[in-house]
């Protein structure tokens, strides 16, 4: 690396380094900045110059070699989040305008209890879980490689055995536990117990989101591809696919009682009874309305938002537009078409325009 480029990446660490001093970096979300892609190179940066917390910081030092691992997690969570609610009210906007780490990422809904906190965490959670899994596996740390405990066993009668390498989600999820679950000590306000105690249910619905789309791979061993042996292992399944889970489960969150006296119960006393799972998705407010601006809670509701005039889902300009109507206007596209390949040695192609109706939520 030349002089030039030492000097900036300087520049640059003292920079993260007074603006952390000034902004401490205490809240649990603030971890999920190093999945924005403006926000640098948080192994150049070092542990100590991060958003995180102070314990957080001190694992960060003992393991900086899952720093990507970290940073990647973050990214699944947050792509995986814009992805799922790109075409609703609530579209999982992140607070980009703000100094990376100075906030938490996604504004008021962090901290809000409702069911979009509860989503939040369990996404960023199992994002985590599925990169150092990932990272395990891809045999880049010395502490965690392949799942080693399914090993020598299978069934001969049936033709099959445990081999290749199994995702060690164990490991991901101890991991993600250790990095983002913090106890509950001595918090004097009830709501603040009651939020905390929320998160970290919401945590662990992400994580058993990971374990539980879990999958069985198989290869086949024989002559002529014959099958007489398979070789299987476990894997974990894409992240759209546990992104979908949790949706989900968002739409099947359970409202709990912002009370809590031994654990948490659910918010109607006719419903009680029911137990919790461990995998449900946990919210003690309701949403507000995302339908309009609230400067004061961060929310630009929906005006201007593009939606499908056609459509009956929640991308239709009828349920995203709440029922304020929209607009319609022509988008000229030009682009090159019908391009053929003259000899030798030029392609010729025809200039194509089309017009599109776009609309516009009033």
């Amino acid at each position: 690396m030349d002089r030039a480029a030492l000097l900036g990446l300087s520049r640059l660490c003292a920079l993260w380094a007074a603006v952390f001093a000034l902004f401490p970096c205490g809240a649990q979300g603030n971890w999920m900045w190093l999945g924005i892609a403006s926000f640098g190179v948080p192994e150049k940066l070092g542990c100590a110059n991060l958003p995180l917390n102070s314990r957080q910081k001190e694992l960060c030092k003992r393991k900086p070699y899952l720093l990507p691992s970290i940073r990647e997690g973050a990214r699944l969570g947050i792509q995986e989040c814009r992805s799922q609610f790109r075409h609703e009210r609530w579209n999982c906007l992140v607070a980009a305008a703000a100094p990376p780490g100075t906030s938490p990422l996604f504004g008021y809904e962090l901290s809000s209890g409702t069911k979009e906190t509860a989503f939040i965490y369990a996404v960023m959670a199992a994002g985590l879980v599925h990169s150092v899994t990932r990272s395990c596996s891809a045999g880049n740390m010395t502490e965690c490689s392949c799942d080693t405990t399914l090993q020598n066993g299978g069934s001969a009668s049936e033709g099959w055995h445990w081999g290749g390498c199994s995702d060690d989600v164990q490991y991901g999820m101890w991991f993600s536990r250790k990095f983002l679950d913090f106890p509950i000590r001595n918090t004097t306000a009830k709501e603040s117990q009651v939020l905390l105690a929320m998160n970290l249910h919401n945590n662990e619905a992400g994580r058993q989101a990971v374990a539980k789309l879990m999958s069985l791979d198989c290869r086949c061993h024989g002559v002529s591809g014959s099958c007489a042996v398979k070789t299987c292992w476990k894997t974990m399944s894409s992240f759209e696919k546990i992104g979908h889970l949790l949706k989900d489960k968002y739409e099947n969150s359970v409202q709990i009682s912002d009370k809590i006296k031994r654990k948490m119960h659910r918010r109607e006393k006719d419903q009680r009874k029911i137990p919790i799972r461990k995998d449900d998705l946990l919210y003690v407010n309701k949403s507000p309305n995302y339908c309009v601006e609230d400067k004061k809670l961060g929310i630009p509701g929906t005006q201007g938002r593009e939606c499908n005039r056609t459509s009956e889902g929640a991308d239709g300009c009828n349920l995203l537009c709440c029922g304020r109507g929209y607009n319609t206007h022509v988008v000229r596209h030009v682009e090159r078409c019908e391009c053929k390949f003259i000899w030798c040695c030029y392609v010729r192609c025809r200039r194509c325009e089309s017009m599109t109706d776009v609309h516009t939520c009033k």
